[in-house]
């Protein structure tokens, strides 16, 4: 049987933006980091993964070995949209189910800076009510804002769109309900990149950026890294006792992409995307939805996140809407949903968001959350979507006492 794998390191940078150092310097911190919670040194380390987006073509993974000790092991520069750190983790991972490894590294890295949500987008020309270009909402809601639908936040507020004339109950405060919480446990996270609550009130009140996804509602672009240390059973047994008990299992690993489907938005069908890696990664750990304690899920707009809810089955079907109402996926809620504050708070450093909430789940999980620990964690689930075209689901579980 292929080895299993865990995690034994963890670490991240605060989220934010480091204009006097560069990506390389991130990287290096939340690398030695892991290390240093693994007890370990990059000489233990046989083989490692390096996710950027930005750098992708230019062999951070190389140049990060230069910075923290060249040791001639494999390195893989990995990019795959908003899935590249999750994309990073699952081939350290793989190389050590393969028997090519005991320890390897995975580290997702990013600085984007204050680039903009909105890219180089103008203002789009007025639209009426109810118009999108694929037809398919009627006149449910309009689509307003200061963009169209093009680019990412344009693109998610469809998607919001569409599950709200297909499900009652769900509607523009639904959406704001979702920030108002992230902001909310970002409070609690010394490691995010805002930590200020807002009402439910100055959530809807903010500005609109597409419709139903208000200014509160999207993420920030930010600069940040993240990195986990994992080994084998073999190895595991080898280990100080130490640090074999903090351990976290990685009951599953799963990566796809897009399936064919002849829909018009086929190209951003996250819900699909979701569904097909959710299931695989149930089977895979032989654990339910009702088994999950928390999850980190990819919230870069809030409508997503409540779509996911669907998606991921932590409501009945159709349910998000009342999930949300009756604060299920808050912190004290029947399933937390992004305690770390989501990266609609703790921010989206695209490389390190993948790997920083594998980080955040195994902290919960080895009960070192600190303020915002959710007691007695043993298993949690991490979810990243990749341009709407990648998707990565992994559950992590409690190593048993």
């Amino acid at each position: 049987m292929p080895a299993e794998a865990w995690i034994i390191g963890a670490a991240m940078t605060r989220f934010g933006r480091y204009p006097d150092l560069d990506v390389i310097d991130l990287a290096a911190e939340a690398t030695l980091g892991a290390l240093a919670d693994a007890d370990a040194s990059i000489q233990d380390i046989q083989m490692m993964a390096v996710g950027c987006l930005s750098e992708a073509p230019n062999m951070l993974g190389q140049r990060l070995a230069k910075q923290i000790g060249q040791t001639g092991i494999p390195i893989y520069n990995v990019a795959n949209a908003c899935a590249t750190g999750a994309t990073a983790m699952r081939t350290a991972l793989m190389a050590i189910k393969a028997g090519e490894a005991d320890m390897a590294l995975a580290v997702g890295a990013e600085q984007m800076g204050k680039m903009g949500l909105l890219g180089n987008a103008g203002r789009s020309r007025p639209k009426p009510a109810g118009f999108t270009p694929s037809g398919r909402y009627g006149s449910v809601m309009p689509v307003e804002g200061i963009i169209g639908t093009q680019l990412m936040p344009g693109v998610f507020a469809q998607v919001g769109m569409e599950y709200a004339n297909d499900h009652d109950g769900v509607g523009f405060e639904q959406f704001a309900k979702v920030a108002e919480k992230n902001h909310a446990h970002s409070a609690l996270n010394p490691l995010a990149q805002y930590q200020k609550p807002f009402s439910l009130e100055e959530v809807m009140a903010a500005e609109m950026v597409a419709y139903p996804n208000t200014l509160l509602m999207c993420c920030p672009t930010g600069d940040g890294a993240a990195g986990v240390v994992l080994c084998s059973d073999s190895k595991l047994a080898t280990l100080d006792p130490d640090v074999r008990h903090r351990a976290v299992k990685i009951s599953a690993s799963v990566l796809t992409s897009d399936p064919y489907t002849p829909s018009e938005m086929a190209d951003f069908d996250v819900s699909t995307l979701t569904r097909q890696a959710a299931a695989l990664a149930y089977e895979q750990a032989g654990v339910a939805p009702a088994d999950l304690d928390l999850v980190e899920l990819h919230d870069c707009f809030a409508t997503a996140e409540l779509v996911h809810y669907d998606n991921l089955q932590l409501c009945e079907p159709g349910g998000a809407g009342e999930f949300i109402d009756r604060r299920g996926p808050w912190r004290d809620g029947s399933t937390p949903v992004n305690v770390s504050g989501g990266l609609l708070s703790k921010g989206h450093p695209i490389g390190a968001t993948g790997v920083a909430n594998v980080y955040e789940v195994a902290t919960h999980l080895r009960g070192e959350a600190g303020d915002r620990q959710i007691e007695g964690a043993r298993v949690g689930l991490t979810h990243v979507i990749g341009l709407g075209s990648a998707c990565a689901v992994h559950i992590l579980e409690k190593a048993a006492s």
